[in-house]
């Protein structure tokens, strides 16, 4: 019965985070929109599948954060980044992986080529084609035409006008045409995925439906209908636009509500992840542990001091005599121990049947 009671308080904390993320964002969309001023009802779909995403997104969030492993590496980042005297260091290291991770990708470069350039159009068409759907759907952006000039398209960002633009300049093209560019990298990028899914013989062996495929194929569902919907307006004169406007709405609606169950769930975690630089750093810059057989240091003393800590909230005892831990034992000095363990049995595996040729 005791065991239930964690996960049960889990639970009502993760779900206490879901609820809180979902509410703000219904409210940055009350006070974005002008307390729903600006909103557009036709967008409500697209608004209630963000809000329930919130939830789903906060909830296992919290539930991954709540992990021993977890919880602790990220408790240890965080009272990195804000040590008195090495603030603006820890932070700059955090900026320099961002840009080594995130914005350039090198960690998948190394494994792939291929694999680098179809990360790279999936990750920047998602994140411009979020930057711009998200603030439209919340009502924080809007456009109207000018009260002197239906030729003047005026942009308003938290009810407050940016900037006015003619709808011939480059500006309103660029403007206007910014999701179709998010949407080609979208496309790029699962057509480069799926061909090496293909013909890499190790992936094809590996690979499973609903967690590799499905997202791809619904990436590429709603880069296709929103497409379709530019065609539709700007060389059909809004043929079928009604219909395609509502198969993009699902598409849209369907990939919200895939992300925080699926394998996007990582454009989350990754963020965290980044402090495992500012991590590596202090840790090589501290004091280091030495192997209690050999006397050679191995590995950084706070790293081998929470692994004892992660691994004694898991249940996991490894101690040794005389207040020691299997952790302060290099790996090479373990691996010398396990061949001495194996030659041991060995020798007394053979000892009887030496005795019984005797």
């Amino acid at each position: 019965m005791s065991s239930d009671l964690p996960a049960s308080r889990e639970g009502r904390r993760a779900a206490f985070v879901g609820f809180s993320a979902a509410t703000l964002v219904v409210l940055g969309m009350y006070v974005g929109s002008r307390r729903f001023k600006d909103f557009d009802t036709a967008l409500v779909p697209y608004a209630a599948a963000v809000a329930f995403a919130a939830f789903a997104l906060g909830y296992r969030y919290a539930v991954w954060l709540g992990r021993p492993p977890t919880y602790r590496y990220f408790r240890q980042t965080v009272s990195l980044l804000f040590t008195p005297g090495k603030i603006l260091s820890r932070w700059a290291t955090l900026v320099r992986g961002a840009f080594r991770t995130v914005g350039s990708q090198r960690f998948v470069f190394r494994r792939s080529p291929l694999r680098w350039a179809a990360h790279l159009c999936l990750m920047w068409g998602c994140l411009l084609a979020f930057a711009i759907t998200f603030p439209l759907s919340f009502g924080w952006i809007r456009f109207e035409t000018a009260r002197n000039s239906q030729n003047v398209y005026e942009a308003f960002v938290f009810g407050v006008r940016v900037f006015r633009t003619s709808l011939d300049s480059p500006l309103a093209s660029l403007v206007f045409n910014a999701l179709v560019g998010s949407a080609g990298l979208v496309i790029v990028g699962v057509m480069l995925s799926l061909y090496r899914r293909g013909r890499d013989r190790g992936v094809l062996a590996l690979q499973d439906g609903a967690a590799d495929l499905v997202p791809l194929i619904l990436l590429f569902a709603v880069s296709a209908t929103g497409l379709l919907l530019t065609v539709s307006t700007q060389f059909m004169n809004g043929y079928k636009y009604d219909s395609l406007s509502q198969v993009h709405a699902v598409t849209v609606v369907l990939l919200l509500l895939y992300v925080p169950f699926g394998k996007l769930f990582h454009l989350v975690q990754r963020p965290t992840q980044l402090g495992i630089h500012v991590y590596r750093e202090a840790a090589a810059a501290g004091e280091q542990a030495t192997c209690v057989r050999c006397g050679n240091p191995f590995a950084s003393a706070m790293q081998i001091a929470d692994l004892k800590r992660v691994q004694a909230e898991v249940g996991i005892r490894y101690a040794l005599r005389a207040g020691r831990h299997y952790q302060d034992v290099c790996p090479p000095c373990r691996r010398k121990n396990l061949a001495l363990l194996q030659d041991g049995l060995w020798r007394d595996a053979r000892r009887p049947s030496a005795r019984e040729e005797a």
